[in-house]
């Protein structure tokens, strides 16, 4: 299974961009989207307009603030279920949403996620933290079940000096607090596995996002925010890892690359080759 990840800052801005085009010649089996920002008419509009209508799709949008955020999962196999966060609020803000599919190594479930940036010492940094508790508690249920599983997408948190350039810049900000890199600490020791960074090995990076001003992309002053982070069970079937990092400032369709990872699982149930 090709599982491949990217925050698309915006599908159909990434599509004129070019990135729905980049990402049909992948040979992926599930893409997971984030910061969708469209309607569902409008999703399967840039879907039909990509020669992507054949996907199955899922997709949250956020119904509390229209044009922002949404999440989206596509697959080439049919879902057998599909679920968002059980939390409403969280729900109405597309941020998280899971399916399930089939594979002859068992059901696989993957989630796409986007949490917001933050900002330290404020209730949105409060928000945070209780969206990101609501998704340990999602681990810890998947780990308590041995399932195949793997959360997604971008997390706005850099873990650890290897994953962001100017890491001494950022000390006491949103995305490098001490308390969301203990976060991540506990959740790569007790729940789930860095798949990305397990198989690449030490940084500093790959960085997966660089800000759009500036020199970032062509200084590579980026960060790594955008993460598979997959149960024991699944991340002992990984075998390659890579960030598609746009060969130029101009090639880029959006302001982060896309994570892709392979996971031997047979091929998915449904899929047609």
């Amino acid at each position: 299974m090709r599982l491949i990840s990217v925050n698309v800052n915006g599908i159909r801005a990434a599509a004129r961009r070019g990135g729905l085009a980049w990402l049909a010649l992948q040979a992926a089996d599930v893409l997971s989207l984030q910061e969708v920002r469209a309607s569902d008419d409008q999703l399967r509009g840039v879907l039909v307009d990509a020669g992507m209508d054949d996907w199955h799709v899922a997709h949250s949008p956020s119904t509390t603030a229209k044009g922002h955020a949404g999440v989206a999962i596509l697959s080439r196999a049919p879902f057998t279920d599909i679920r968002t966060m059980e939390d409403e609020s969280f729900a109405a803000q597309g941020r998280w949403l899971e399916v399930d599919v089939a594979s002859p190594a068992g059901p696989v479930t993957v989630a796409s996620a986007y949490v917001h940036t933050g900002e330290a010492l404020t209730a949105r940094q409060d928000e945070k933290y209780a969206f990101l508790a609501l998704i340990e508690k999602r681990l810890q249920e998947w780990c308590g079940n041995n399932a195949l599983a793997v959360v997604t997408g971008d997390l706005n948190i850099a873990h650890t000096e290897d994953d962001l350039k100017n890491w001494k810049g950022n000390l006491g900000k949103a995305g490098f607090l001490d308390d969301e890199r203990a976060l991540l600490d506990r959740w790569c020791t007790d729940h789930v596995v860095d798949v990305h960074r397990t198989l690449h090995g030490p940084g500093p990076g790959p960085y997966t996002w660089w800000s759009w001003r500036g020199k970032a992309f062509d200084n590579d002053a980026g960060w790594r925010i955008d993460y598979h982070l997959a149960t024991r069970p699944l991340a002992a079937r990984a075998r390659s890892a890579s960030v598609g990092r746009a060969p130029t400032y101009a090639e880029r369709w959006s302001d982060h690359a896309p994570v892709t990872v392979d996971y031997n699982l047979g091929d998915l149930v449904g899929v047609p080759r």
